[in-house]
């Protein structure tokens, strides 16, 4: 357990001295928000990689693999298929070059449709937040046996609120090139490791059902679509993703990340479910089967014996996926700290605050927003459940009016308005309405009926109201 210890150590010893090293490059409200607008293709694709896998992938995901398999790949799908359509919409987000999905929410609709953009953000990031908090305190568990998962939650919120407070955005995409890196080559590795120490695949199919090995596996077709379409809505509309073509130096840049993005998204989440299904034919009684969304870090600590390599691997790879808990909860909490400070405090309270002001403030919302992640955290009992619940409010409410302002003349203000409020009303409130209808609605999850009435508010409203203006419409325009 002390080799673990001392992993852990070091890569938290470097993700405070990569923070620390950006602090001083910290400035003004662009340097902090948006990295100064300053990062290349290389330090954008293992940022934009580091935010969007992480525990909804590694715990979630890894849960999914441990029941059902490979079938669990249809919610990594979901994202792969955003990724061949995001291709096209980074150099028009780049040319937009705001700050937030709530500017640009603004300046395609009006002031309604980005505070209901706001709250929607609040809801879903730190929402995804919370569930990193639980996923890190798991890890401390597992290598401190005298630390609670839920004291260890509690270490982790502290690390997390530190490290993203300091240097904003640059901190966040600097250390994602740390964490990307050791995360993609330790689990390449380790995959097939782990398989030989199963006694080769032929080992991996004996020890499991034939169902782990099929396309859906146990998954239902239309509980594959649940998992499939609300990950692929996310990354569509993904504010932490915008915010990195934001930061973007060249439009170029941000369409060359892109393809190193899905290149390193299908290898990795392909490689997380791979090590979730041969953890599962090792390890398949004893705590793990209680909490299955620990397989990955269990396979880790417990797999890797007999030779001081195999330890080391072990190590690195509890490191590793410590690591990309701490990278997606930088992300998701500095994302709508954010929103906080420069759609709602800049905007309307203080417009004149200076630089100085504004860093403060932003730091002050990081805390903020990590407190309030963490008393989110203390009341999960599914990370699986609630990914999807965090992916759904995004899905409905935020992605139908992210895509139209790029694609659809058409759509108008009061149009979104009506799809932000619906998606959003309907996913928070589907766990108490969702009892009293009919059971074959009673059992699916909200994503259907929320996006459905997203988008017929969306449409329907939109052509029944005036079309935009021309003047609207030009800087969504390619």
């Amino acid at each position: 357990m002390n080799l673990y210890a001392i992993v852990l150590g070091i890569i938290v010893i470097t993700l405070l001295s990569v923070s620390l090293a950006r602090l001083g490059k910290v400035k003004t409200k662009a340097d902090y928000l948006v990295a100064g607008r300053s990062l290349p293709a290389f330090v954008l694709v293992f940022t934009l990689l580091s935010s969007w896998i992480g525990s909804g992938s590694l715990l979630g995901g890894a849960e999914n693999a441990y029941r059902h398999g490979f079938g669990a790949l249809w919610q990594a799908a979901g994202g792969w298929a955003g990724l061949l359509l995001i291709y096209f919409i980074a150099p028009r987000a780049r040319k937009f070059a705001q700050f937030t999905i709530p500017d640009l929410l603004e300046s395609r609709y009006n002031q309604t449709a980005r505070l209901l953009g706001v709250i929607a953000v609040l809801f879903t990031y730190t929402a995804i937040t919370s569930y990193q908090f639980i996923g890190g305190g798991d890890i401390i568990h597992l290598i401190f046996p005298g630390i609670s998962s839920t004291h260890g939650a509690y270490i982790l919120a502290g690390f997390v609120i530190v490290f993203t407070a300091i240097a904003g955005m640059g901190s966040v995409a600097y250390m994602d090139v740390v964490i990307g890196m050791l995360a993609t080559i330790t689990l390449i590795v380790a995959l097939p490791v782990l398989i030989h120490l199963a006694g080769g695949w032929s080992g991996v199919h004996a020890a499991l059902p034939a169902s782990h090995f099929t396309a859906f596996g146990e998954i239902k077709p239309i509980a594959a679509l649940e998992l499939f379409l609300p990950t692929c809505l996310l990354m569509l509309g993904n504010q932490s993703m915008y915010q990195k073509f934001f930061s973007a130096k060249t439009e170029r840049d941000a369409t060359v990340a892109v393809g190193g993005w899905m290149i390193g998204t299908i290898i990795l989440e392909t490689v997380i479910v791979g090590v979730a299904v041969v953890g599962s034919a090792l390890f398949r009684t004893g705590e793990v089967a209680d909490h299955p969304r620990e397989i990955l870090a269990y396979t880790a600590t417990h797999a890797f014996g007999g030779s001081p390599l195999l330890s080391i691997l072990g190590a690195l790879l509890v490191g590793a996926i410590f690591a990309k808990v701490v990278s997606t909860a930088n992300n998701y909490l500095f994302s709508p700290a954010t929103n906080l400070v420069n759609d709602v405090f800049v905007r309307y309270i203080r417009p004149e605050a200076g630089n100085g002001e504004i860093l403060g403030v932003s730091r002050l919302m990081v805390v903020a927003l990590g407190c309030w992640a963490l008393l989110q955290a203390l009341r999960i009992k599914s990370v699986l459940a609630m990914s999807l619940y965090a992916y759904t409010i995004y899905s409905a409410a935020l992605t139908p009016v992210i895509l139209a302002a790029f694609f659809w003349r058409r759509a108008t203000a009061a149009g979104a308005v009506a799809s932000i409020a619906a998606g959003t009303a309907v996913t928070v409130s589907w766990q108490y309405v969702a009892p009293h209808l009919p059971a074959v609605l009673a059992q699916r999850d909200a994503i259907l009926p929320a996006l459905i009435l997203s988008l017929i508010g969306l449409v329907c409203v939109s052509l029944a109201t005036p079309a935009p203006s021309e003047a609207k419409l030009r800087p969504f325009e390619g």
